[in-house]
């Protein structure tokens, strides 16, 4: 499954739903797909979601797969994410997810 994330302020982010929906649920939703977040629910979400990026940071990396694939971490994976909650919050603009 693919997960879009919308907002008027930002360009759209479409993740694996295994990635996308661990987010929602660090940002303090469900991970019901379709889903949204109010303009005003915008920067709660992004503090959530960014205090929970930092502590996983403080943890230890996952060890190294079998395969040659680099192992990516949810850090990197919610960047994208994060800025685009980051331009909602500047342009007070809500946003969706299908």
């Amino acid at each position: 499954m693919l997960v879009t994330f919308t907002t008027d302020a930002y360009a759209d982010i479409t993740m694996f739903g295994d990635h996308a929906l661990p987010l929602l649920k660090m940002m303090g939703h469900s991970a019901s797909v379709p889903g949204a977040i109010r303009a005003e629910d915008v920067p709660q979400a992004l503090a959530r979601l960014t205090a929970a990026i930092e502590a996983t940071k403080k943890s230890p990396p996952p060890a190294l797969k079998d395969s040659d694939e680099p192992v990516v971490s949810t850090a990197h994976r919610a960047l994208p994410l994060m800025n685009l909650l980051a331009a909602a919050v500047k342009e007070k603009s809500y946003v969706t997810w299908k």
